[in-house]
Formats: C-alpha cells, sequence, structure tokens
C-alpha cells in the first residue's frame, strides 16, 4: 500500500477500501494485520456480557441461533449484534448491545475490533454503532474505531440481532414480543375484541323498590311458650326453618346473587 506524502492529493478511493491503521476494514480475530494479539477475542466476550451460550466462531452464531433464541431485526439491550463475514474478516463478529440511543444508534459492548496501544484483542465498552441501512433494518451498520476517534468507514454487514429468549418461530426475524393469552381464558376468547352480552336496556322493568320476599310462616308455639315471648324471636325462628330448594330459591351460600335483582339479570344474559 502506498503512502500519501503530505501535501500530495490522495485518489479517490471506496469506501471500504482497506488501509492499515487509519481504517476499520482490517478489523475481525482472524484479520492478518501484524499486530501482537494478546487479548480477548470476539465471542467470548460476547457470551459473557450476554448471557447467550452459543460457541464456535462468530460467523456461524446466526445459524446456531435459530432453533435455540430469539432472532430479529431491532437492537434490544442485552441481543448480540451478529455480523456477517466481510472483506477481511473471514470469522464475523459478534458484539452485545449495551445501550439504545435512537433508531439509529446504539452502543456496543466488544472484543478485538480496534487495535489499542498496537495490541489487539482488546475489550470496548459502550462505543458507538450506526446503522446506514437505507431502509433503517440494521442491515449495515459503521462502528467506532479508537485508531481513528470516531466511526468507522466500512458499512459491515449485519445478519440481525440474537435476543436471550427462547426462539418461537412466530416472533422470528420480526424483533416484536410475542403476545400470549392469559392462563385464565381460552387462546380463542383472549385474541377475540370484547363484547358485551348485557344489552343498554337491561334495567328497564325494575321496579327501585323490589318487593320483600315472603317468608315462611313459624311454628305454632308450643304449650310451655310463654305469651310474652318478644317478636324478634319469633322471627328467628322462622329464618331457621329450612327452605325447599326449588328453581326460584337459591342455596344459603348463595344469598347475596338471590337478594340482587340486578345480579340475577346479568347472570341470566351471561349464560
Amino acid at each position: 500500500m502506498l503512502a500519501t506524502g503530505f501535501g500530495a492529493t490522495a485518489p479517490a478511493r471506496a469506501i471500504d477500501a482497506p488501509v492499515a491503521g487509519y481504517d476499520d476494514a482490517s478489523v475481525g480475530d482472524d484479520a492478518d494485520t501484524g499486530l501482537a494479539d494478546t487479548g480477548l477475542e470476539c465471542v467470548p466476550y460476547a457470551r459473557q456480557v450476554s448471557g447467550i451460550a452459543i460457541y464456535g466462531d462468530a460467523w456461524r452464531w446466526w445459524d446456531q441461533a435459530e432453533d435455540q433464541y430469539a432472532r430479529g431485526r431491532r437492537p434490544r439491550v442485552g441481543a448480540v449484534m451478529s455480523f456477517a463475514p466481510h472483506g477481511a474478516m473471514r470469522l464475523g463478529h459478534v458484539a452485545a448491545v449495551s445501550r439504545i440511543i435512537d433508531r439509529r444508534t446504539v452502543l456496543l459492548r466488544h472484543a478485538n475490533w480496534s487495535p489499542i496501544g498496537g495490541r489487539r484483542g482488546q475489550i470496548e465498552d459502550n462505543v458507538r454503532a450506526i446503522d446506514v441501512s437505507p431502509d433503517n433494518d440494521w442491515s449495515e451498520v459503521r462502528v467506532w474505531y479508537a485508531p481513528l476517534g470516531d466511526l468507522g468507514t466500512t458499512h459491515w454487514p449485519v445478519n440481525g440481532f440474537i435476543y436471550n429468549e427462547p426462539a418461537d418461530p412466530a416472533a422470528r426475524m420480526t424483533g416484536k414480543p410475542v403476545v400470549l393469552a392469559s392462563a385464565s381464558l381460552p387462546a380463542t376468547l383472549a385474541r377475540a375484541p370484547y363484547r358485551s352480552q348485557i344489552g343498554a336496556d337491561f334495567l328497564s322493568g325494575i321496579a327501585t323498590d323490589t318487593p320483600a320476599r315472603p317468608r315462611p310462616a313459624a311454628k305454632a308455639a308450643s304449650a310451655s311458650s310463654s305469651p310474652l315471648s318478644p317478636a324478634p324471636a319469633r322471627r328467628m325462628l322462622a329464618y331457621a326453618e329450612p327452605v325447599a330448594q326449588t328453581k326460584t330459591t337459591a342455596p344459603r351460600g348463595a344469598r347475596s346473587l338471590a337478594d340482587d335483582p340486578i345480579g340475577r339479570i346479568i347472570a341470566a344474559r351471561m349464560r
């Protein structure tokens, strides 16, 4: 690679052209940069900070996650951004999302991206990555590159995001959580829109003062009963008399419903 001297005009180059030391096109666990490699690779660090238990080279993570973890196109905190192999980065790359800034900007935690102090394998936490895809689908990103002190110029292809939650076919590749039906309702009822079964006229025809329910007659007083027995005692004896169960009488345990005419109407119309 020819160096360009000060004052000279550099020829135009593609945005992805590798310029070692000045561009980020030579990053990656397998890139041959001639720098000392004394630190971490990207895979074990991404596994450590995300909790996603996938092993093997970074480029294999996306396919391995298919039946284990949910995947999608939208970033989430804790998700792993899966980079596809590109240029000198033949083994791909993985990085964990630590924060979402806006719809096109996230912060990453990853290892072995920027050479720092002349050494590869360094950890970088909370460094910027921006979505540069035309459709804002996070299929291409630019990533902070320490030697530049800025975002790198390479547009890195991204497979998507791996989420630390079980795979679900309904949510696959959508990045949206699955809405589950309530455990107390059948799924068909949980999905159906609510429709009241009680009409607006259900109170029509109901008298304001409900006539008192007739009480069973009290037993005849015994010969030993005092004629001066108080009336409340006779009423208590009357209520103690068992009542035969019919279609219109309710068990003792359901008196609150039997005494509530509105409750009876609602119960009848909800059947």
